[in-house]
């Protein structure tokens, strides 16, 4: 039997100069992880209009139940405008208060959370204090917790970050986000391993990932490293990249292939995501194999 999945959070409109895709970092991360052999659910809340509508449609298409999507009658679906730059990094502004900040607690949501290997979160779904609690509450009932940490300001907290790196049980952070968390903490580090050690004590976490754009990510678990110096791929735009990263990188993981391997797949996964537009990309299995003889 495959491993099962939960990914809680945002799901929203990314919004480009020239044009819209369906996203946030909840349903691209589910999308990938359904892709590698997770069967995977989301649990999100959307309004009741048009927007919403066409993302229910889309994720149906995916073969991924939308049973955990509540429909909210108040607030809109959400959005997200994207600019990009020359290099094609991306920058976000966020827009609040939506539907995906209203996420209500129920005994469905326990079960099916109660129920599955694997549950994703990130800090943006906590901007707000009803689904802040309704995460928490599923928290207490998840198995294998992975806190993507993914800080979007002034969408976040110190104290919000910290909760939720002590309640993991696997951190992904980018370059910047752990030097961030590291002179928050006054953790004094002079390297990556450094910071990133100094945060598996803190929280007493022993699996952490950090990603390194272009150079790839380094992977810490029962306190051994492994590196993947990045794949070379002509960028498009990073929408998503580092939400497909963490997808294969898990998906992998739970079907007991060696951390190096996994590494070594997220990485690639990450990089051909990059290398096309929007966050979710179709990804065949020769352009990962092609990848992966770099």
């Amino acid at each position: 039997m495959n491993p099962t999945a939960i990914c809680f959070g945002e799901i929203l409109w990314d919004v480009f100069p020239d044009g819209r895709k369906i996203g946030g970092a909840p349903l691209n991360v589910a999308l990938k992880l359904q892709n590698f052999n997770i069967t995977t659910s989301i649990i999100s809340r959307i309004g009741d209009d048009l927007n919403g509508e066409i993302i229910l449609d889309y994720i149906q298409e995916h073969q991924i139940s939308t049973d955990y999507i509540q429909i909210d009658s108040k607030y809109k679906t959400g959005e997200v405008i994207v600019f990009l730059n020359n290099d094609g990094g991306a920058t976000y502004n966020i827009t609040y208060p939506v539907a995906w900040d209203k996420i209500e607690l129920t005994s469905a949501l326990r079960k099916i959370v109660v129920d599955a290997d694997i549950f994703i979160f990130g800090s943006l779904a906590s901007r707000d204090v009803q689904s802040k609690n309704t995460l928490i509450n599923l928290l207490n009932n998840a198995n294998f917790k992975v806190y993507d940490v993914n800080l979007r300001k002034p969408h976040y907290t110190l104290e919000g970050v910290l909760e939720f790196m002590i309640l993991a049980d696997f951190i992904k952070f980018n370059d910047e986000e752990i030097e961030e968390i590291c002179i928050l903490l006054n953790l004094k580090t002079a390297s990556l391993e450094e910071q990133i050690m100094e945060v598996a004590s803190y929280t007493n976490t022993t699996q952490i990932c950090v990603t390194l754009g272009c150079k790839g990510a380094v992977l810490f678990i029962e306190n051994n490293f492994y590196y993947n110096n990045g794949f070379t791929v002509n960028v498009v735009d990073t929408v998503g990249s580092g939400d497909s990263f963490l997808a294969g990188l898990i998906s992998q993981l739970f079907l007991k292939k060696a951390p190096q391997q996994s590494l070594d797949y997220g990485c690639a996964v990450g990089a051909i995501v990059a290398s096309k537009k929007g966050a979710n990309p179709e990804i065949l299995d020769f352009e990962i194999n092609s990848i992966l003889k770099q």
